[in-house]
C-alpha cells in the first residue's frame, strides 16, 4: 500500500480522509504508530521512508516550499513484530510561513503526539537554544489535550499525561559536532540530556527557555536521541536523495540510519490507551475521527472521551459480531425440525457461551456490562425466532407425512368403503393403523402431536357420518334378517317336499319294476299314474321356481328401495358436512 493522506489540512481546517479510514478499518492487527514532526524542509519524509524499508514513499521536496500537507499515513507489515502493522505518520512541516496560523501547527503537533506510540522530533544542526525554542509546541500540550472529561471532578497532573504520551525520539540531522562534553566522549542520549538541563536562573528569558525542557522531561520520561551526518556532500544528490542508492551515501549516514531503524523497529511499542487497551487499525481510525472532530468543534481533544467513544463503537460492533456468530452457529448446528425442544436448547446454550466469548474478545471497558446485556437481549430474540422456525418446520414436515400416510384412508372414505354395517369399526381399525405408522416416523419435531390431533379433529365429521350410516344400516338389517330366516325355512320345507317326492318316486319306480312283469294289465293305469306324477312334479317345480323368484326379486327390490330411502333421508346433512371437511 502506498502512503495516503490521513488528515487533510485545507485552509487551516483539518479533515479526515474517508479513504484512509477504510484502510485502517480493515486492519484488525495491533498497530505500532510512529509519527514524526519538525520544521519543514528538515528531511522528515526521508527518514520515514527508510523506516518503511523504501527509498520512495512519502513525497520528498527539493524546494523551500513545504511538500507534506496535513498528516500522511503509510501502513506496512511490521518488520519484527509478528501479526502487527507498522503505521508511519509523516506530519506537515512546522513553521511554514505560507500558512500564517501557528495554532494550526500546534494542532498538527498535538495530533502526532496523541496518535503515536513513538514520537520523533526531527531538527537540523544541533540541539541548542534555538532548536528548543522551535519546540515550543510541547509547552502547549496541556492546553491542547485533556486526559479527563470536562465533567470529571478529578484534577489532571503531569503524571496523567506521562501515562498516555508516546516515547520521545529526537533526531538531529546534518550533525557537524563532536559528541564530547568537557573533553570527554558522550553518547547521543547523554548529548540530549545535557541539552535538556535546566539553567538555574530567575531571569524571565531564561525561565522561558527552560519551559520546553521542563515539558519534555516531564511528559516524556523515556527519551532517545540519534544524530546523523549529512547523507552526501554532493548538493545535487541532496536534492534527490530518494534516487540515490545506499552505497553512494555517506558511510556514517548509512550506519546511523541502520541503527536508527533497528531501534525503532525493536523498541517502538504497540499503541495502547487507558488501562492497557490495545489499539488496532480500526480503533486508530476511530481515534483520529474523535480527535479531529473535537478540534473542529472548538473543544480540546480528550483522551477519556475518546476512549468512551471508542468503547461505544467497538462494543456495539462486538455485540453485533457476537450476535452474528450466534446466528451462524445456530443455523449450522441445528437440523430443523429438532427431535425434541431440549435438543434446540442445548445447542442454544453452547452457541450463547461462544457468542459471549466472542464479545469479550472484541469488547473493552464494559464495566457495567451494559453491552453484554444488550447481547443477551439480542440472543433471546434470536432464540425466539429459532423456536418459531423449529415449530414451523415441524408442522410443515408432519403435515406432509400425514398427507402421504392418510391417502389410502381418504381414498377408502371417498369410495364409500365404510358405508356398510360395521363400517365404523372398520374405519377405526384403519385409522389406528394409520396413527401407528405416523408414530413410527422419526424426528417429527415439537409439533408432532399437535399436528396429529388437528388432523383427527378435522376428521371428526367424517367419523360421525360413518357411525351414523353404520347405525342406520344395522337397524335396517334386522327385518332383512327375519325375512332371510323365513325364506330359509320355506326353502327347507320345499327341499323336504322335493326329497319326499323323490323318495316317493323311487318307491313307485321300484314297485313298478316289481309289478311290471306280474301286473301287465295295469300298464295303462300305471302309465297314467306316471304321467300324472310327472305333471304334478312339473307343476310343483314350476310353482317352487316362481315362488322363489318372486320372493327373491320382489322382496329384494322393495327392501332395497326402503333402505336406500331411509339412508338418503338420514345422511343428506352428514354428506354435505363430509364433503366440506374433505375439501
Amino acid at each position: 500500500m502506498d502512503p495516503i493522506c490521513l488528515v487533510e489540512n485545507q485552509n487551516n481546517q483539518l479533515l479526515v480522509n474517508p479513504r484512509a479510514l477504510k484502510i485502517l478499518e480493515q486492519i484488525s492487527q495491533p498497530v505500532v504508530v510512529v509519527a514524526i514532526a519538525g520544521l519543514y524542509r528538515t528531511g522528515k519524509s526521508y527518514l520515514m521512508n527508510r523506516l518503511a524499508g523504501q527509498n520512495h514513499g512519502f513525497c520528498l521536496g527539493s524546494t523551500v516550499q513545504s511538500e507534506t500537507k496535513g498528516i500522511w499515513m503509510w501502513c506496512v507489515p511490521h518488520p519484527s513484530k509478528e501479526n502487527h502493522t507498522l503505521v508511519l505518520l509523516d506530519t506537515e512541516g512546522l513553521g511554514d510561513m505560507e500558512k500564517g496560523d501557528s495554532k494550526n501547527d500546534s494542532w498538527i503537533f498535538a495530533l502526532a503526539v496523541l496518535l503515536s506510540s513513538t514520537f520523533i522530533y526531527n531538527s537540523m544542526g544541533t540541539i541548542n537554544h534555538q532548536a528548543l525554542e522551535q519546540l515550543h509546541y510541547v509547552t502547549e500540550l496541556t492546553e491542547l489535550i485533556r486526559i479527563k472529561s470536562p465533567i470529571s471532578d478529578d484534577v489532571e497532573d503531569s503524571v496523567e499525561f506521562v501515562r498516555f504520551f508516546p516515547d520521545f525520539v529526537w533526531t538531529v540531522r546534518d550533525f557537524m559536532l563532536e559528541l564530547e562534553f568537557d573533553g570527554n566522549p558522550i553518547t547521543e542520549d547523554e548529548y540530549l540530556e545535557n541539552a535538556l538541563k535546566l539553567i538555574p536562573d530567575e531571569n524571565h528569558q531564561i525561565q522561558n527557555s527552560n519551559l520546553p525542557k521542563e515539558c519534555i522531561k516531564e511528559f516524556f520520561p523515556k527519551r532517545k536521541c540519534f544524530v546523523f551526518d549529512r547523507p552526501t556532500s554532493n548538493r545535487k544528490q541532496l536534492l534527490h536523495l530518494e534516487e540515490i542508492p545506499d552505497n553512494q551515501l555517506d558511510e556514517n549516514f548509512q550506519k546511523q540510519s541502520k541503527v536508527f531503524c533497528s531501534y525503532i523497529h525493536t523498541h517502538a511499542k504497540t499503541k495502547t490507551l487507558k488501562e492497557g487497551i490495545t489499539i488496532t487499525g480500526k480503533r486508530l481510525g476511530i481515534l483520529v475521527e474523535a480527535y479531529v472532530n473535537a478540534i473542529n468543534s472548538g473543544s480540546v481533544p480528550c483522551l477519556e472521551n475518546a476512549v468512551t467513544t471508542l468503547a461505544q463503537l467497538e462494543n456495539s460492533a462486538a455485540v453485533q459480531k457476537a450476535a452474528d456468530h450466534y446466528s451462524e452457529q445456530m443455523a449450522q448446528r441445528l437440523s430443523l425440525p429438532t427431535d425434541m425442544l431440549q435438543e434446540l436448547l442445548e445447542v442454544h446454550a453452547a452457541c450463547e457461551r461462544e457468542a459471549i466469548t466472542v464479545f469479550m474478545k472484541h469488547s473493552f471497558k464494559d464495566e457495567k456490562k451494559d453491552f453484554q446485556k444488550k447481547l443477551l437481549v439480542m440472543i433471546k430474540k434470536k432464540l425466539k425466532v429459532f423456536l418459531l422456525q423449529d415449530e414451523e418446520a415441524s408442522v410443515k414436515y408432519c403435515q406432509a407425512e400425514l398427507k402421504k400416510l392418510s391417502e389410502p384412508l381418504m381414498k377408502s372414505i371417498s369410495e364409500g368403503t365404510f358405508l356398510l354395517p360395521g363400517g365404523h369399526r372398520c374405519y377405526l381399525e384403519a385409522r389406528n393403523r394409520f396413527e401407528e405408522k405416523y408414530k413410527l416416523i422419526p424426528r417429527k419435531g415439537v409439533k408432532a402431536n399437535h399436528v396429529l390431533q388437528s388432523f383427527l379433529r378435522s376428521q371428526a365429521g367424517v367419523e360421525a357420518a360413518i357411525l351414523q350410516v353404520d347405525q342406520a344400516l344395522t337397524d335396517a338389517d334386522k327385518p332383512m334378517a327375519e325375512e332371510r330366516t323365513e325364506r330359509q325355512a320355506a326353502g327347507m320345507k320345499q327341499d323336504l317336499l322335493i326329497q319326499k317326492l323323490n323318495d316317493k318316486k323311487k318307491e313307485m319306480e321300484a314297485q313298478q319294476r316289481r309289478l311290471m312283469e306280474s301286473i301287465v294289465q295295469l300298464k295303462e293305469l300305471m302309465t297314467e299314474i306316471e304321467n300324472l306324477l310327472r305333471a304334478q312334479e312339473e307343476v310343483l317345480e314350476h310353482r317352487l321356481k316362481v315362488q322363489q323368484e318372486l320372493l327373491n326379486v320382489d322382496f329384494q327390490r322393495k327392501s332395497n328401495e326402503l333402505c336406500i330411502e331411509i339412508i338418503r333421508l338420514r345422511l343428506a346433512p352428514a354428506r354435505n358436512e363430509n364433503t366440506c371437511l374433505l375439501l
